[in-house]
């Protein structure tokens, strides 16, 4: 039984686009979070002014809008521990620096890059630690009328956190157990710098998860070196009750090879890994998104599920609410998780099946207008209902089904090659006359006087089928054909059958 109210945040940076594994630690902390019957922040760390990103905060938002993740507090949903973006909390950092300088926890450091880069020219393999500290420029080797006479002048510091050697610093992770780190591997980290007057990401993290109450950090692997120096951030303010728990998700692999999941898998492998399109506001370069890509959100939230957890049994379609339900940490991997992009494609597959027809057919009115048709939506459900089962995501509708909207101006050559024979055109003919004189223009109608007619004549059945196919879609595929001329209608079957015997003959 969880003790305190469980608390989660997901905070990225507003560098650019939100990638895949960004959103899964996203979705693992919903999880979390509505399983427990607790918060979920969002909070936004961009405390490195450098590489922030115009539009990248609207980007992230309007990603997990899409995804259907939706967020109890933080920036753009408010709440009771804001401000929620990181830049935004100048103060509140500052007055935090300042209680660690006061206790001895941290120290004031004025080595400029060029003296830094000397040590490390100087000492292989330097660190700015316990080891190193006192041969260098800062508050524990000049006196105190020194330092402030520096900052007077308006040198440029930072502030360091003083990490006392030789300690075995031991984390409790909901994933991989108890980690044991000794502090000597440690260095001294900057947590503030004067020049921008803001903290660096270990402090803030640290100030802003105890200040929201964060209950539970779930984050990606990468972050679990920082683990320790935040464990003893939270010992040297005092507040060992309240350090959250820790889970450190395992990493989204490459499809092929070794390493992290990257854009250029993406691009070099055809799939995306950013939720939605991104352009770069620096470059104009366009990545594609899964949203552009023709996935179903649904499709999207099952696959990234599974890509290092597991319900414990067989199942692998689940909705969000299923999801909810079954979610639980301790399933989670230790090892990473190869990122199977076909495996993504059946998931979209699946879905679509799932899916509404309704919804389906108002997914596809777009495709249909970018490609110049106009149609009645009772008809696009029609070909819809027809038609889903054959593709993997709903732009693939049109080249599968086009020639429910738009009459062939041309004709495979194979189709032609293979299935229009010598009499084709004389049994075309034939069949218009047929169709025409039909009154119930009924699939079961068209059917029944169409079969009797190649019986009596004695005609090779697939022979008058595939050219019949051949004339109304311009190649061999489409569904049952007689679907195809009853959704066509009497008029636009026959008008299709004289074009093709006038071109093809």
């Amino acid at each position: 039984m969880l003790e305190r109210k469980v608390r989660v945040r997901f905070a990225p940076s507003p560098t650019g686009a939100l990638h895949i594994g960004g959103v899964r630690t996203a979705l693992y902390n919903y999880l979390f979070a509505r399983q427990h019957g607790g918060d979920l922040i969002f909070r936004i760390e961009d405390t490195d002014s450098n590489r922030f990103v115009p539009g990248a905060e609207e980007y992230i938002l309007e990603s997990f809008a899409w995804l259907g993740i939706k967020f109890d507090e933080g920036v753009g949903f408010g709440g009771d521990f804001g401000p929620y973006r990181q830049s935004e909390r100048r103060e509140i950092y500052k007055k935090h620096v300042d209680d660690l300088l006061q206790k001895g926890k941290a120290y004031i450091a004025f080595d400029t890059p060029e003296e830094l880069e000397a040590k490390r020219v100087e000492i292989a393999n330097f660190q700015y630690d316990a080891s190193t500290r006192l041969g260098m420029r800062n508050s524990l080797t000049l006196s105190a009328d020194e330092v402030k006479s520096l900052i007077d002048e308006g040198t440029k510091y930072v502030v360091r956190f003083k990490i006392e050697p030789n300690e075995d610093i031991h984390i409790c992770d909901l994933i991989r157990g108890d980690v044991m780190i000794n502090s000597s591997v440690l260095d001294d980290k900057v947590l503030y710098k004067s020049a921008d007057e803001l903290p660096t990401y270990h402090l803030a993290n640290v100030v802003d998860d105890h200040l929201m109450q964060v209950s539970h950090v779930i984050r990606g692997e990468e972050w679990l070196p920082s683990a320790p120096l935040h464990v003893l951030l939270y010992r040297a303010f005092g507040w060992e009750e309240t350090m959250p728990a820790f889970a450190h998700l395992p990493l989204l692999l490459k499809p092929e090879g070794n390493g992290k999941l990257s854009k250029r898998d993406g691009d070099r492998l055809g799939f995306p890994v950013f939720p939605l399109q991104w352009k770069d506001p620096k470059s104009g370069e366009i990545s594609s998104g899964y949203r552009e890509s023709g996935y179903l959100p649904e499709a999207v939230i099952n696959f990234l599920a599974l890509l290092g957890w597991n319900p414990g049994n067989d199942q692998e379609l689940m909705s969000l609410d299923e999801l909810v339900h079954l979610f639980d940490l301790s399933r989670c991997n230790k090892s990473g998780a190869k990122f199977d992009y076909k495996k993504a494609i059946w998931f979209n597959h699946q879905y679509i099946q799932q899916k509404d027809d309704n919804d389906i057919a108002t997914l596809f009115l777009p495709v249909l207008k970018n490609h110049g048709v106009e149609a009645p939506f009772d008809r696009v459900l029609t070909v819809v209902n027809m038609m889903k089962q054959r593709v993997n995501f709903v732009p693939e509708l049109w080249d599968a089904c086009s020639f429910f909207f738009v009459a062939p101006t041309e004709y495979d050559e194979k189709t032609v090659k293979k299935r229009w024979k010598e009499d084709s055109p004389k049994c075309m003919a034939e069949l218009a006359d047929v169709l025409a004189d039909i009154d119930d223009f009924s699939i079961e109608g068209q059917e029944k006087i169409v079969m009797n007619w190649i019986e009596e004549k004695g005609y090779h059945t697939g022979n008058i089928m595939n050219a019949f196919r051949l004339t109304l879609v311009g190649e061999g595929k489409g569904p049952h054909m007689f679907d195809i001329s009853w959704f066509l209608g009497k008029e636009e079957t026959l008008l299709r059958i004289k074009r093709a015997i006038e071109i093809l003959k």
